[in-house]
């Protein structure tokens, strides 16, 4: 089978799945078992959330610092980095040896997530057909809530026979297994066939002010999605991070509910990432889903002041849904949006870029809604802060979409 005839199966997309969300497991496992972790070391809320401000600020910075490093290397090795990098985090934080290696460990996850986004956009690039590339990166994207829903589930039952250091080590042996699959899965998915020079959509022309205009245009896209990431990761860790406290102290919730609540949160965003990717596949412009995303978002944080006003557990599960179905969703639009206008040799820096804006935002919101969640507001400080993040991603989703009008 040649180059141009070589079709990708399912193993490369469930590796790209799986690269997008390993690296993430670690915090999501400790969010589950949020309670218990608080007990067991003996440290405060807002020293709970240092753990993902940590890992989020690391993973921003290398998102940053390893972009153009991106583009220089192999996918395997890249693959290597991810999921060596994932198992090594996992492997720390079994070690029963206090606060300050869970940090290092939550670090080094943080690290682990420098790579993901970019690496899989660019596979998805050159070995993937066209025609699927959109509805896979929903598919891929969705790696992320696949590791919450997996996180959320496996750490508080593991946690109740072997503790949740003991599910952080089972982790780190699944993140070593993929890594071996990982290699053996791009072997077998050869690059496409590249396209005549005559025919890239990409070549040059001789007229430089329409390429100046459409570089310029794709700059602001890369600036615009990457200050919506950041806005929207703001809310979208500060719920995360607390979301299974929040359930086990304010509602009375057991340890395996709280924790079931960002299952669910995972399983609803699951299916949003592969709804919005398909939704993007169709031509659906990037602003107007944005939008919608922003809207649905501020409608969750709502329900979570609500819930907890009302004591109401009914209004916890609507609000949990909401914020699985828009905040969880926003990457898939992200993601996408960049395949649609970045060439695939720009693809790790723009990615990295755009995935900087996101981590930067998680790397705020745990520590602001720590701090509140803390001090005397307590949640009902924090639900308020939530809305308002996302009240500001609605004012921005109204600009690009009246942007995007006019340019028309």
């Amino acid at each position: 089978m040649t180059a141009r005839e070589a079709r990708p199966g399912f193993g490369l997309l469930a590796i790209l799945l799986a690269a997008v969300g390993i690296a993430p497991l670690l915090s999501y496992g400790l969010n589950a078992t949020s309670d218990l972790v608080i007990r067991d070391l003996g440290i405060s809320e807002s020293q709970f959330g240092l753990l993902a401000t940590v890992c989020f600020g690391c993973a921003a910075i290398g998102n940053l610092a390893f972009g153009k490093f991106s583009d220089a290397q192999p996918d395997a090795r890249l693959m290597l980095i991810i999921f060596g990098t994932a198992a090594l985090a996992m492997g720390l934080a079994a070690v029963d040896a206090g606060y300050a290696l869970l940090l290092a460990a939550s670090g080094i996850a943080g690290f682990a997530q420098s790579f993901p986004n970019g690496v899989t956009n660019r596979i998805l690039a050159q070995r993937v057909p066209s025609a699927w590339r959109i509805g896979w990166t929903g598919i891929k994207q969705s790696g992320v809530q696949v590791s919450q829903l997996v996180g959320s589930l496996a750490f508080p039952v593991l946690a109740a026979f072997i503790g949740w250091q003991g599910a952080s080590l089972a982790g780190a042996v699944v993140a070593a297994g993929l890594a071996l699959l990982a290699l053996r899965v791009l072997q077998s998915a050869p690059l496409l066939a590249a396209p005549a020079p005559g025919k890239s959509s990409r070549s040059g022309t001789a007229n430089s002010e329409p390429a100046a205009g459409a570089a310029d245009s794709t700059r602001f896209i890369i600036y615009a999605l990457t200050l919506f990431g950041f806005i929207n990761g703001v809310g979208v860790q500060a719920t995360n991070v607390y979301l299974a406290l929040f359930a086990v102290r304010e509602l009375d919730f057991s340890l395996v509910a709280g924790g079931l609540t960002a299952a669910v949160a995972g399983i609803v965003g699951v299916s949003a990432r592969v709804g919005w990717g398909q939704m993007m596949s169709r031509g659906v412009a990037a602003p107007k889903l944005l939008l919608l995303l922003a809207l649905l978002a501020t409608g969750g944080g709502t329900s979570f002041l609500l819930a907890q006003q009302l004591h109401s557990p009914i209004l916890l599960w609507v609000a949990v849904a909401l914020h699985g179905a828009s905040a969880l969703g926003v990457s898939v639009v992200l993601m996408a949006a960049l395949l649609r206008v970045v060439p695939a040799s720009r693809l790790g820096s723009s990615s990295g870029l755009v995935s900087a804006g996101q981590f930067g935002g998680f790397t705020v919101g745990p520590l602001a809604m720590g701090l509140l969640v803390g001090s005397p507001g307590g949640f009902t400080a924090g639900w308020i802060c939530v809305i308002g993040v996302y009240l500001c991603c609605t004012l921005l989703g109204v600009f690009l979409v009246l942007r995007s009008a006019r340019r028309r």
